[in-house]
């Protein structure tokens, strides 16, 4: 499969996946950047406001630069969802070809930097995937609803917390009160997936790499931030102001 295959037969130009060329940035690299200056600005707005280097708030301050990030690939896989369908083909041909993880293909392919925000290039992400687990092909499984739900109803709350911590501009009970509800999701619907992967034995078509990688790994970190965030959110609550951020 060459470069046609990679950006996808029939597709309008604004509609093409990643692709592999001597141009642009790696996908990988280019998501790394955009999660890294959302995270940075929260981070030098707190440090210029109060003077205040905190680990916490820097951790937080990442996961929910991740988060915001997550949720515009989650509604690209519900707005291109038929192109998710037809590129999951693909890439199960790519990894079968290739005998290399369609996660690395998509990740080292290389995106222009005038299409970073293209909604194609994020829902290919799904397409490739689905290589490992097939619910982000089929609109009718839990996976694929529970990202499409986090997608459209996390990001006001992540963004609220996120300049909640940032600037100190709501009461700390408000914050903590917001905060149990949105990390207790992220912990629970986590560990649900994992629930619903094992049940239906997906496990056994995929290597151990993309098992301890991509479905442990990856979902780790929206199970242990969401128990590290409850345990910030209480202490809002009981103390009444935010310096258990530093």
């Amino acid at each position: 499969m060459g470069k046609k295959g990679l950006e996808g037969d029939g597709d309008r130009r604004e509609d093409r996946p990643a692709r592999k060329s001597s141009g642009g940035v790696p996908a990988g690299v280019l998501a790394g950047l955009i999660i890294a200056t959302l995270a940075l600005a929260g981070i030098a707005a707190r440090y210029r406001l109060y003077a205040d280097f905190s680990v916490v708030h820097c951790a937080l301050s990442l996961f929910f630069s991740t988060n915001l990030l997550i949720c515009y690939w989650e509604m690209c896989l519900f707005f291109r969802r038929d192109h998710v369908e037809t590129r999951a083909e693909y890439w199960r041909g790519w990894q079968r070809d290739t005998g290399r993880s369609s996660a690395i293909g998509f990740l080292s392919g290389r995106v222009p930097l005038r299409r970073a925000l293209s909604p194609a290039v994020w829902a290919d992400v799904w397409a490739a995937y689905s290589t490992i687990d097939r619910s982000y092909s089929d609109r009718t499984t839990f996976g694929f609803n529970a990202d499409v739900g986090n997608g459209f109803m996390t990001p006001l709350p992540t963004l609220f917390l996120f300049a909640a911590y940032t600037f100190d501009g709501v009461p700390a009970v408000v914050a903590g009160i917001v905060g149990v509800c949105l990390f207790w999701q992220w912990a629970y619907v986590s560990s649900l997936y994992w629930v619903s992967f094992f049940m239906a034995g997906r496990q056994t078509r995929i290597g151990r790499g993309e098992l301890y990688i991509c479905v442990w790994g990856l979902n780790a970190i929206w199970v242990l931030f969401g128990v590290f965030g409850l345990y910030i959110s209480t202490r809002l609550i009981l103390d009444g102001h935010y310096g258990v951020l530093g």
